[in-house]
C-alpha cells in the first residue's frame, strides 16, 4: 500500500513540474521587433520637434510664408510616412505576440 501511495506522489510531482513543457509554446516577439517600433516613436518624436520649431521659426519671421509652406508639407509628409510605418509595426507585434 505504501508503495502505491508512493508511486502515486512521484507521478504528481512529475506532472506538476512538466506543466510548462506540455504547454504549445507562445512565439515569443522578438526584440529587434520591439527595437524596430522603439526607434520608430522616436523618430515620430523627433519629427514632431521639427514641425514645431518650423512653425515657431515662421512665427518669429524666420521663414517666409512660401518657405514655410514647403518646409511645413514635407515634414508632414515625412511624419505620415513614420506613423504608417509605426501602425504597420505595432501590428506586427501584437500579432506575434498573441
Amino acid at each position: 500500500m505504501q508503495y502505491v501511495l508512493l508511486a502515486a506522489v512521484i507521478v504528481a510531482i512529475v506532472w506538476f513540474v512538466t506543466g510548462p513543457l506540455r504547454r504549445p509554446r507562445q512565439p515569443e516577439v522578438s526584440d529587434s521587433a520591439t527595437a524596430h517600433v522603439t526607434d520608430l516613436q522616436l523618430r515620430k518624436e523627433a519629427k514632431y520637434r521639427e514641425i514645431r520649431d518650423a512653425q515657431l521659426d515662421h512665427a518669429s519671421g524666420k521663414l517666409g510664408d512660401a518657405d514655410f509652406a514647403k518646409l511645413d508639407a514635407d515634414l508632414r509628409g515625412e511624419a505620415v510616412a513614420i506613423l504608417e510605418e509605426l501602425d504597420r509595426a505595432e501590428a506586427d507585434v501584437r500579432r506575434t505576440a498573441s
